[in-house]
């Protein structure tokens, strides 16, 4: 009887190792199908070489060059170009103002590759939905975003920016330079929580013992922004399984967990606060409106609003977004204008005349300081925040040279590439804010220029980042000159956002003390 058992184990065990090794082999006779379907749909878009097995992957080394390499190629392969992710995944990188226009012109959604790793986070809010549900969450936003709105948020804004650099007075003592970006970075999310929701008390002083006896949310909101950063560049984690069953996936879960157990429980104690008050007029007759009353008390033609649920993932993807795409904003502008004193000056000029006296930035001040906006558009132009994109196709896509994309294919929009290309930008790595003086932008394409993105799925936030970005280069300038420091050079690299492997260093004087 046993050897009958055995036997017939063996046999379920062998029949099993076959079908697996069946399903393996179609799965993967599937993929090369597809691969060569892509290949042929694409061949009118000719790239640089790739290996068959890692395509363009090991081409790109970390080390703080890669972006540069992205616009080397599009010198050789006007407009677009393929690049290959391992053997079956293609993305059209486009790198012209022409092309973007047209897939920016579209309402297509966000791929599906990398965008996913945020959703157990931020859920399925502005950032990720696509469709009708993105068309009316966007409609029911708008109005958190309209200047009378955003005005008050000056203030909070103002006074994150005036702690972070009373912390910076020690910096200031001394003839090192130091890392600004994970200051910058704290203060951006300190002011953040502040404008989103004003029950939240953000004291500035708890992130620089980094967060030893802190908020919660505040340290589950910093550590879920490192590890997205840390799953999208490690490639096995790419699978679902393997970051689940991971140390960081472990540690992934439990961070959402706290950050959406408080974000609900804020939402729920709005609600009950709420309650009495169902139109936005009587609300704000007693206070200043903030981005939770806007997604609480949003209706629809039929009057409905939204679930908790929607409410929860467009307060966490305006957390994420808001906060680390404006810190490196700041953290490239402050560097640029550490490596160009010349402009720094006129800029700190200008910002003395606006305030009149005063140390901190109000809602008037923000259309005094013009030479200092375009110092900002410049950094953003050589420095974009989120340095591409990428959509993937509902329907096949036709660009203006007569070249068509299938539908189903991923068209990356490289950000960094447009603000660099050559064709379009006379002396593309030199910094030069008079390329933003009204003469000179009218000359150029609209879409030369895009850190916010453009067209119908532009960024919803921008005038709220555009603020705090005046804001705090304002008072920085006020009170500190910078200056680089010419042994610790950043080295560029995409995080999500545009960061730097070795930090973000300057070094800072009084202003008042400077000869």
């Amino acid at each position: 009887m046993s050897n009958i058992l055995t036997l017939d184990s063996y046999r379920i065990h062998h029949l099993v190792a076959i079908f697996s090794l069946v399903y393996v082999i179609l799965k993967i006779s599937k993929l090369i199908v597809k691969r060569n379907e892509w290949i042929r749909a694409l061949e009118t878009f000719p790239g640089p070489p790739k290996h068959w097995l890692f395509g363009h992957v090991r081409e790109f080394k970390q080390d703080g060059n890669d972006m540069y390499k992205v616009v080397k190629w599009g010198e050789s392969y006007p407009l677009a170009f393929q690049m290959w992710f391992g053997p079956f995944v293609s993305i059209l990188n486009i790198h012209h103002p022409d092309y973007v226009k047209t897939i920016l012109a579209s309402t297509e959604p966000k791929d599906d590759l990398s965008y996913r790793f945020l959703i157990p986070w931020i859920g399925d809010g502005l950032l990720v939905s696509g469709g009708q549900k993105w068309f009316r969450h966007r409609r029911l936003l708008t109005p958190g975003f309209h200047y009378d709105v955003l005005k008050p948020y000056v203030k909070m804004m103002a006074d994150s920016a005036k702690t972070m650099l009373d912390k910076w007075e020690t910096h200031s003592k001394s003839d090192e330079s130091f890392e600004l970006f994970e200051h910058v970075s704290l203060m951006t999310l300190d002011s953040i929580m502040k404008c989103a929701f004003k029950e939240v008390t953000c004291t500035f002083l708890l992130f620089y013992s980094h967060f030893s006896g802190t908020n919660s949310y505040i340290k589950a909101v910093y550590e879920l922004s490192d590890l997205v950063n840390v799953r999208f560049r490690t490639f096995p984690y790419h699978s679902e399984w393997i970051f689940q069953l991971s140390p960081h996936g472990y540690k992934y879960r439990k961070a959402c967990n706290v950050a959406h157990s408080h974000t609900e429980e804020i939402i729920r104690n709005r609600k009950e606060a709420l309650k009495d008050e169902k139109e936005l007029g009587r609300i704000q007759a007693k206070r200043n409106l903030d981005f939770l009353d806007i997604l609480l008390c949003a209706r629809d033609e039929d009057q409905q609003g939204l679930s908790d649920e929607a409410i929860r993932a467009e307060v966490d993807t305006f957390m994420f977004e808001g906060h680390d795409t404006t810190a490196s904003g700041i953290s490239w502008t402050l560097y640029s204008l550490a490596c160009n004193p010349e402009h720094q000056q006129i800029c700190r000029d200008e910002v003395i005349s606006a305030l009149e006296g005063r140390d901190t930035m109000e809602w008037e001040d923000l259309s005094k300081i013009p030479y200092t906006t375009m110092c900002i558009k410049e950094s953003l132009r050589l420095y974009p925040p989120v340095p591409g994109m990428s959509r993937k196709l509902t329907k096949p896509m036709t660009f203006f040279d007569g070249r068509t994309v299938p539908k189903g294919c991923l068209v990356g929009t490289s950000i960094f590439g447009i603000h660099r290309n050559a064709t379009v930008w006379e002396n593309p790595n030199a910094f030069d804010p008079l390329r933003f003086l009204p003469k000179n932008s009218a000359k150029r394409s609209p879409h030369a220029f895009v850190p916010f993105s453009a067209g119908p799925r532009n960024c919803i936030g921008q005038n709220f980042a555009m603020n705090e970005m005046k804001v705090v280069v304002a008072q920085t300038l006020k009170r500190y000159q910078l200056t680089e420091d010419p042994t610790k050079k950043p080295k560029m690299i995409p995080r999500l956002v545009l960061r730097s492997l070795n930090g973000i260093h300057v070094k800072i004087k009084p202003v008042d003390l400077v000869p």
